[in-house]
């Protein structure tokens, strides 16, 4: 487990991360735009969504050994390659690998890996993985950062490339299970269920309605993780406290993940998720009076951490709960190409609802909208 603990982090901080920070310097050096520069990573995140079922496919039958281990490779490479990008066709194009990349380095190959590890225990082993997850910005918005200005941005590539290739690359060819776990069997009920053919559970009301509610959800998120540091920034934040304060949402991830497996652990996934889903508008409603209000920005950020901290958990949980175990790579793959498709809109519907309303105000508004119909749609996907 601390394998994945390892390196969930750096290549989280690495990948995912990395655009929230690389934002500005490209803007000053290359003179690209704000909705350029985030379009690439939007794309990168529409392309991991689409590789996230033939990823979980690929994990059930050779395991994770190969697949994590080839992607770590792949990253490295590409954000070598990515420090060198002087053209905007090149970045989108390195941009769409790195998706590839995620779809077989970051929380769903490795939440694959713990199920076939696992088996119906499989939630105890996802909450530790994203306990350390969890640090994952906490880490890299301010290395990356501290990177950038000590050595400029490409320099600072280069850098996380050599963390991918020395750390991550490693500890999954090497570490990792060569193929799936064995394990207990899982009960009659969801045995059944998982013996379902991928595209008759896909099809069902309860299904469309999860997928809907967890996308909407990161599309939430994600779209947050991508501006809240410029967003702060152009609250009257100075640049270096907009970077601190958002690095909190790690912490705050981590802390809500501490109360799933303690106070959590005696509700049922589905339960837990409820609170994760209502945290999020809850959350993005106190943002938009917090202004400067450094008490009132925490407060958000304890709920939004919170919120995504939990959810992290029960996306990895609630396939196992709702469908089984026997064919989790290919359900929980299904269920997450919404979420990463929604992952990759969500930045990039903000840019643009910051360049037509001249500001963050009203992307806010939109976003507590968003999340707000994300808990009303998974309230209905567990009615009968």
């Amino acid at each position: 487990m601390w394998v994945l603990s390892v390196t969930q982090i750096v290549s989280w901080g690495s990948t995912f991360y990395l655009i929230a920070v690389l934002i500005a310097p490209l803007e000053r050096e290359l003179g690209w735009s704000r909705d350029a520069i985030v379009g690439a990573f939007s794309l990168s995140m529409i392309t991991s969504g689409l590789m996230a079922v033939p990823a979980g496919m690929l994990i059930d039958r050779f395991g994770g050994r190969v697949v994590m281990g080839w992607g770590s490779l792949a990253a490295a490479a590409l954000l070598a390659a990515l420090s060198q990008a002087a053209s905007l066709p090149v970045f989108y194009a390195l941009w769409v690998g790195l998706g590839i990349a995620m779809a077989t380095v970051l929380y769903e190959p490795a939440f694959t890996v713990i199920a076939a590890s696992f088996g119906v225990h499989a939630r105890k082993g996802i909450t530790t993985l994203t306990l350390a997850g969890g640090f994952a910005s906490t880490v890299f918005w301010p290395l990356t950062q501290f990177l950038i200005t000590s050595l400029g941005w490409r320099n600072a590539l280069l850098v996380l490339a050599l963390f991918n290739l020395a750390i991550c690359a490693p500890l999954h060819l090497w570490l990792l299970p060569a193929a799936r776990g064995h394990h207990a069997p899982p009960p009659h009920s969801a045995e059944t269920a998982s013996r379902q053919r991928l595209r008759d559970i896909v099809v069902t009301r309860m299904f469309l309605l999860l997928a809907f509610a967890f996308a909407g959800n990161m599309l939430a998120f994600s779209a947050l993780s991508v501006h809240l540091i410029p967003l702060l920034n152009e609250r009257g934040f100075a640049m270096t406290d907009a970077v601190w304060l958002a690095a909190l949402v790690g912490p705050m991830q981590v802390a809500g993940r501490v109360g799933e497996i303690t106070v959590g652990a005696r509700w049922r996934a589905t339960q837990v998720a409820m609170l994760a889903f209502a945290l999020l508008p809850l959350a993005l409603l106190m943002l938009t009076g917090a202004g400067t209000h450094v008490a009132l920005v925490l407060a958000f950020i304890a709920c939004y951490g919170a919120s995504n901290g939990i959810m992290t958990i029960a996306r990895g949980a609630i396939p196992v709960e709702l469908y089984g175990n026997a064919r989790y790579g290919a359900v929980n793959g299904a269920l997450a190409a919404p979420v990463l498709a929604a992952r990759a809109l969500g930045p990039l519907v903000a840019s643009f609802i910051w360049s037509a309303a001249g500001g963050y105000d009203m992307v806010v508004w939109t976003l507590a909208g968003i999340g707000a119909l994300a808990l009303i749609s998974f309230f209905a996907a567990l009615r009968k």
